[in-house]
């Protein structure tokens, strides 16, 4: 029989142990081991990654009751309660900052990766916002997030008898889960509503995980109020069409805001200053606030302009393909007069959307795109990242060179109480090689049980009887030199390079004298057969009887067993293609272990390799690298040597102690060097300090007067721009024609026409740079030129200023004129540039070569 409604039985506690509910409730507990632990000792045989919400259910009346005659329980409790109060209360790093700062910010993001116990994550964006949120909440940063609580999750992940993925979509019960349900001050649920064309509405119920100090706002559409349609927008994520997609996303960004407006309502929290969108998904926030704004009496243009001051967008993507992308006419159905925004003129919500400057197709809203035009300021996750970012939407700032597009970058980071193994988090400043050498091969052994249990399990599922496992016993050795290797499986991460040479693969596996052995974890999303198929190539490898014991493949890759996973791996291998990965912060958390990575040049790796960090993966260039299979070998081939030559014999060079000294000075290098760098403190402090503490200055500044003065103003030097031209330019009376001297300053004058508009709305600048053979100028620096008295007879306005000569070699020079005003965030923000004619030698400039 099967039940016809579900309940949760909550436990009644007794007074002295109701701080027991607080603590499980707040998720700090994920992060914080005395909290950890005091749960894993209530839980059966003491379960290190309970889950205390499930742990509290599970106690029945006798064991509360000799808990709460317990004295040295009770005193255990006592100190975890005043604990998480003083860490909730007390002032932390950003209550000490001086000058004005953001009283509230608010993260919107489809997923976070908070905690095993809330399954709301597929991957990489997810953990990268649940650490967000922790290292926020560390930190004292006002952050509320807010996201959609998905009541099937991603998926569970299973293996067929031949290594096929299946997926499982458990459903995930609120009243199990470490939530609360946002109540109105009579009680009754707290609900935002979304209107839907043809007199539909979706209505969603505000659930709150409490991330330490930060609250997490989940909207759930499974509520009784919706038809059928509507109450499974949020059943899954990443799940289901075109449209489904787009009601996600609806109810994720204007469903956020009117939530976060409920949440701010009901606590008396003050209203975010600044809103962070965490790629594109939730980029229609921006679009409700513009909504509340036209309700206050500002215009649709003043209205923009006071959104994008306040708003943060980042971008995960290194290419197109990654970006939600939907059909116009049934963006412009569910937004319109029969939608979710009557009264916003859906024309100009289009216009945000459009990717045609980027090369895209005349009939798509593109999300990225919305993102980027909504918000002031913007960034990719690394160096490199933001390089790429500025080269793939280069298209919305015509004129200006890729790297000059506003797009920075802030390199993730990852959060280390929740990454980082305890026992390498007690470990002192500077350990003897014997004690660093001990604590990997515990991490080592340790992860060696707990492979060999998940393995058994995947087994059984796979339909193996308990009487065919007995080999499962000896899968992996605690002396083997491990790698692993875990993440989603999409094609540009490569799950199956090192599969490319089987026979090389296998010969350095079953090495008599220094074998390798590989755990290797990963999902490939439900509706893409190509990473299927990857994951079956590689399971079926490691089914081989001969290898068995040195490789194997775990299903159902999540937070809890990459806790165990990073500690006990030696090294961390990551082969994607480069460019294509935007950060890639599985190896982060391997470092903070003390394991070394062996990756690509790409995303945070290319940014922060040194060898004493681990090795990096040559890749291939120029006509290798176009042609797809002999990139591969050559990449893979490369992947081999380093292993067999390098890594390897790093490893097992051991001492007259049997420490490899080589090896754990690489491993105290990776601890103290490249640690600090990899943390998400780190890049929770940049995010406040470069980015949303100037928004909430630029939002404050925006007050409706000025937000109507700066659109007006944006509106004239748009209308005016095409007849603003660079007439005249004349760089040094004595320069000889093609060469000058070193620490020359020659003069540079120029005529302007500013069709109409004042010297004070722009900026003119002479652009000096080395030229390459197709003249191009690189590593540029700027002067600006200053009037240099009033209009020539035909109207043109003389600038003048001097060029300082000081570098050598091939050197040029030209002149622009900008748009500048006072509130304007970056030069290039109205994508609005005038260059010399490049038909006149005089008017594009000097060479001098």
């Amino acid at each position: 029989m099967k039940a016809i409604r579900r309940f949760t039985v909550r436990p009644v506690l007794p007074d002295t142990l109701r701080p027991l509910a607080d603590l499980a409730h707040n998720l700090r507990w994920s992060w914080h081991e005395p909290t950890r632990a005091l749960f894993a000792s209530l839980a059966p045989e003491g379960r290190a990654g309970a889950d205390p919400v499930r742990v509290l259910g599970a106690l029945e009346a006798p064991r509360l009751a000799a808990l709460a005659a317990d004295s040295g329980f009770l005193t255990r409790l006592a100190a975890a309660a005043e604990d998480l109060d003083t860490y909730l209360h007390a002032p932390r790093w950003y209550q000490g900052r001086s000058g004005e700062n953001p009283a509230a910010l608010a993260y919107f993001s489809p997923e976070f990766g908070v905690a095993a116990a809330l399954p709301q994550y597929s991957g990489g964006l997810g953990i990268l916002a649940g650490d967000h949120l922790k290292s926020a909440s560390d930190l004292g940063v006002p952050l509320i997030g807010v996201g959609l609580l998905y009541r099937h999750g991603y998926f569970r992940q299973s293996l067929a008898r031949d290594g096929w993925q299946q997926e499982q979509y458990p459903v995930l019960d609120p009243g199990e889960l470490p939530v609360t349900l946002l109540r109105e001050a009579d009680g009754a649920p707290a609900r935002i509503t979304l209107a839907l064309p043809g007199g539909r509405s979706l209505h969603a119920h505000i659930w709150i995980a409490q991330v330490g100090r930060v609250p997490l706002l989940m909207l759930d559409s499974d509520v009784e109020e919706n038809a059928p349609g509507e109450r499974s927008v949020t059943d899954r994520l990443y799940g289901g069409g075109s449209e489904h997609r787009l009601l996600q996303e609806m109810l994720l960004g204007i469903g956020g805001v009117r939530a976060v407006r409920t949440y701010t309502r009901l606590t008396g929290t003050p209203d975010p200053e600044v809103f962070h969108t965490n790629e594109g998904h939730a980029g229609l926030l921006g679009i409700e606030r513009i909504r509340e704004l036209q309700a206050e009496g500002l215009d649709f243009d003043s209205a923009l302009e006071t959104v994008r001051a306040g708003t943060v967008f980042t971008t995960h993507t290194p290419v197109p393909a990654g970006i939600d992308r939907f059909d116009r006419s049934l963006v412009a159905r569910h937004l319109g007069e029969d939608g979710a925004l009557p009264g916003i003129d859906t024309g100009r919500v289009l216009a945000l959307g459009d990717e045609t400057p980027l090369g895209g197709e005349p009939g798509v809203f593109n999300m990225a795109a919305m993102g980027l035009r909504l918000a002031q300021r913007a960034n990719g996750v690394s160096t490199l990242h933001g390089a790429v970012s500025r080269a793939m939407f280069a298209g919305l700032w015509p004129g200006f060179d890729a790297d000059e597009v506003p797009i920075t970058s802030i390199t993730n980071g990852v959060h280390a109480p929740t990454w980082v193994a305890p026992e390498v988090g007690r470990l002192g400043q500077d350990p003897a090689d014997k004690e660093l050498w001990e604590l990997r091969r515990t991490l080592r052994e340790r992860l060696v049980t707990d492979v060999r249990e998940r393995l058994r399990a995947s087994w059984r599922q796979r339909g193996a009887a308990a009487a065919e496992l007995g080999w499962t016993d000896s899968v992996l050795d605690p002396d083997v030199l491990t790698i692993g290797f875990a993440r989603r499986v999409p094609s540009y991460k490569r799950l199956t390079l090192m599969l490319r040479d089987k026979d090389r693969l296998r010969a350095l596996l079953l090495h008599p004298e220094r074998p390798v052995q590989l755990v290797v974890a990963g999902k490939a999303h439900p509706a893409d057969d190509g990473g299927k198929r990857l994951v079956q190539e590689l399971v079926r490898f490691a089914d081989d009887p001969r290898v068995r014991h040195r490789i194997v493949f775990l299903p159902d890759y999540g937070m809890e067993m990459a806790r165990d996973l990073y500690p006990g791996c030696d090294v961390w291998l990551n082969n994607p293609l480069r460019p294509l990965e935007a950060c890639g912060t599985s190896g982060m958390k391997a470092a903070l272990n003390g394991c070394l990575n062996l990756s690509v040049l790409d995303g945070w790796w290319d940014e922060w390799f040194e060898p004493d960090f681990g090795w990096a993966i040559p890749t291939a260039d120029g006509a290798a690298a176009a042609d797809e299979e002999r990139r591969d070998d050559l990449e893979a081939a490369a992947l081999y040597e380093l292993i067999e030559r390098r890594v390897a014999p790093r490893f097992y060079d051991r001492g007259p102690d049997g420490v490899p000294a080589g090896w754990t000075a690489m491993v105290r290098r990776t601890l103290a060097d490249l640690g600090p760098k990899v943390l998400a403190d780190r890049m929770v402090r940049e995010y406040v300090e470069r980015l949303y503490v100037p928004a909430g200055a630029a939002r404050r500044a925006l007050t409706p007067d000025r937000a109507r003065e700066l659109a007006a103003w944006k509106a004239r030097v748009r209308k005016a721009w095409p007849k603003v031209s660079v007439d005249h330019v004349e760089i040094g009376d004595d320069l000889a024609e093609t060469d000058a001297e070193l620490g020359a300053t020659p003069v540079v004058r120029v005529g302007v026409s500013l069709g109409g508009l004042s010297p004070d709305d722009v900026e003119v600048q002479a652009v000096t740079g080395r030229v390459g053979t197709d003249d191009t100028l690189v590593d540029t620096r700027t002067a600006t030129l200053k009037p240099a008295g009033g209009p020539d007879l035909e109207g043109r306005q003389p600038y003048a200023g001097t060029l300082e000569l000081d570098r050598t070699g091939p050197f040029g020079c030209t002149v622009r004129v900008l748009p500048a005003h006072p509130l304007l965030a970056h030069p290039a923000e109205l994508g609005l540039v005038a260059l010399p004619e490049e038909t006149t030698g005089e008017g594009a400039g000097v060479l001098l070569r």
